[in-house]
């Protein structure tokens, strides 16, 4: 077994010897094939060749790693896109039944000399709003995102429909308050008069230029319980700056945010 180990050893050190008396030839017979001097022209050619060669890698290096880190960012789009799919899908199935409007709206009430020239004008040309319109400023619905910030012992057992049909309600007693306040004096009967002078006495210089409602326009114009609940509701319409209070002279005025 010693034997065959020595003969292993001896026959590569021999294959080593050999190989390296190889490589001292070869390179003899190239420094003699370079001073050849009908052999320098294309040597010289051939290492021009490979230092193009070498860019050439070099320059097909930057370009995968510019591909590398292109194909890195598109696997990312592709999970934002993915993820942004996914959230609209969710949106999709879980629409609710109340949308809230994108700006706080405004209805546009024609007052009596544009109810009589309307009259008189084609329909394209009541397309096009008159001078004396009107604005009636309307409070947003409450957003998803917006009732789920509420506290929760604010909000109770109240829903999101809930909150949102109050909000309905108190636009129409704004819109039917402002009808009458913007409509001409001789038009009016005796019970919108009344009315009309009524709101006129609320009034105040705190209020002057804004849109309010009373307790009264609430049970005048609406179907609306002044109860514990509608008042649990006005407390989240506060939170959600959708209301104000303005009072005085023994009034709660309820002004559109």
């Amino acid at each position: 077994m010693m034997k065959d180990m020595a003969s292993s050893d001896l026959e590569h050190l021999c294959f080593h010897i050999n190989a390296k008396i190889s490589s001292i030839k070869k390179c003899i017979l190239l420094r003699n094939i370079g001073e050849d001097e009908r052999r320098k022209a294309a040597l010289h050619k051939i290492g021009n060749e490979v230092i193009l060669i070498h860019e050439l890698l070099n320059q097909m290096e930057t370009e995968v790693k510019q591909q590398e880190k292109l194909k890195d960012l598109l696997k990312e789009m592709q999970k934002t896109a993915e993820r942004d799919q996914n959230e609209a899908q969710h949106l999709l199935e879980h629409i609710p039944p109340y949308l809230p409007k994108p700006t706080q709206s405004c209805i546009t009430v024609p007052t009596g000399k544009q109810e009589e020239q309307a009259k008189a004008v084609q329909p394209e040309c009541a397309k096009k709003p008159a001078k004396d319109t009107k604005l009636i400023k309307e409070a947003a619905l409450i957003t998803m995102e917006e009732f789920e910030s509420v506290p929760a012992y604010m909000k109770g057992r109240l829903t999101y429909d809930q909150i949102n049909a109050v909000v309905q309600e108190m636009n129409k007693a704004v819109v039917a308050k402002y009808k009458i306040l913007y409509q001409p004096l001789k038009s009016m009967s005796v019970p919108v008069r009344n009315l009309y002078d009524r709101f006129m006495e609320e009034e105040t210089k705190n209020t002057r230029g804004l849109f309010f409602i009373v307790e009264a326009d609430i049970k005048e114009f609406t179907q609306l319980k002044l109860d514990k609940r509608f008042h649990s509701i006005l407390n989240i319409l506060r939170h959600c700056q959708r209301v104000r209070e303005v009072r005085g002279s023994g009034l709660v005025r309820y002004v559109i945010c």
